[in-house]
């Protein structure tokens, strides 16, 4: 009986070591690969390259005085509607202590002149009137009489000037106007700021911001490596990154000479004039994106760029091909390339069963109970 049982072990050892051989075996050998299957597909190809910028008016105004002093009172706010010399400031002259010292001895001299004059005039008035003199002589001091009333009066206004920035002849500059017709962008300064007016040595001041908020610009950069397939007159898709779902045409209007470097890159300044619609409204430094358009192809045979091998030269262009159980390598010509689809056009047909990405292996989950 122990011997039965001893041979009985001995032949389920050998049958588990047996199994244990072919499990080892069938695990060593490698699984067939497993591909997903593309097709080619009409598509429309659209090769485009994209710039990055902002969204700005083509003129924008910047309003300074011209003249110094404090701002007295602000008649704008930004975000509002101005028409041309629609008044923007006004300014408080604080005059310069010597120019108005000069000013007042000037006054004071012509007063004196006045007198003067007038005494002269006075004392020989009465000599004409009983003949002991010549109108001709007489007609001397009226004339001298009537110049220093002039002068006491332009020496007068002079004054007025200095003190008040205004004079009775003309409103002055201490009323700040637009020059243009627009939306106020911004006014940087506030009632009681001390503003310096503008000349060939200080830029001034800035009162007011104002630009035509209905000619807006896109102002972006391309890179040095798009610049010379980019072209005047070519149309241009704006998306804003603060408005979803929502689009605007442009045309390339402009494209710098010259580049400047940019963080090791040489960037070409582009403008692009933006076409609004009726209703639409744009607000000035948004960031925006913009797709411009190079080449185009309209349903042609496409298939996915990663389906498509390439030599080591790069001029020749081949895909796995099925055939029968097996995959053949077959040569085709390509075309545009949007870099996710590709054009094909010769070697294979909307039929043709081409070798995609290679099939990953499901994993199992295993079920928690946490």
């Amino acid at each position: 009986m122990k011997r039965i049982l001893k041979y009985i072990l001995l032949i389920g050892l050998g049958l588990l070591f047996i199994w244990l051989m072919v499990f080892l075996v069938q695990k060593s050998m490698p699984k067939p690969v497993e591909y997903a299957v593309e097709q080619p597909k009409k598509n429309n190809i659209i090769k485009k390259t994209v710039a990055n910028g902002k969204i700005v008016p083509r003129k924008e105004i910047l309003i300074k005085p011209v003249v110094s002093g404090i701002i007295r009172e602000l008649y704008v706010e930004a975000g509002q509607q101005v028409k041309k010399d629609q008044p923007l400031a006004k300014i408080q002259i604080v005059p310069d202590m010597l120019s108005l010292s000069n000013a007042e001895n000037r006054v004071r001299n012509a007063e004196i002149n006045v007198q003067n004059a007038q005494m002269n005039h006075d004392r020989n008035k009465p000599l004409l009137d009983k003949g002991v003199i010549a109108a001709a002589e007489m007609q001397t001091f009226e004339i001298a009489l009537r110049t220093a009333k002039q002068e006491l009066a332009g020496a007068q206004e002079a004054l007025q000037v200095v003190r008040d920035g205004i004079s009775r002849s003309s409103a002055g500059n201490t009323v700040v106007r637009s020059t243009i017709d627009g939306m106020v962008l911004d006014v940087p300064v506030k009632e009681g700021n001390s503003v310096i007016e503008r000349n060939n040595f200080n830029e001034g001041t800035t009162i007011a911001a104002i630009a035509d908020m209905a000619d807006l610009i896109f102002q972006g950069k391309v890179d040095e490596s798009e610049v010379g397939k980019v072209k005047l007159g070519m149309p241009v898709v704006l998306t804003v990154g603060a408005i979803d779902n929502a689009k605007w045409d442009a045309d390339l209007e402009y494209l710098a000479p010259k580049g400047v470097e940019e963080n090791g890159a040489i960037q070409f300044e582009i403008r692009a004039a933006v076409k609004l619609k009726e209703g639409q409204t744009l607000r000035s430094g948004y960031s925006a994106n913009a797709d411009i358009e190079l080449e185009r192809r309209d349903s042609v045979l496409t298939v996915p760029e990663s389906v498509v091998e390439f030599n080591a030269k790069g001029d020749s262009a081949f895909v796995q091909v099925k055939d029968g159980e097996e995959w053949k390598k077959t040569h085709i010509k390509t075309g545009l390339s949007d870099g996710i689809n590709l054009e094909v056009m010769d070697g294979v047909t909307k039929d043709t069963e081409l070798r995609g990405a290679k099939k990953e292996e499901e994993k199992k989950v295993e079920p928690s109970f946490d």
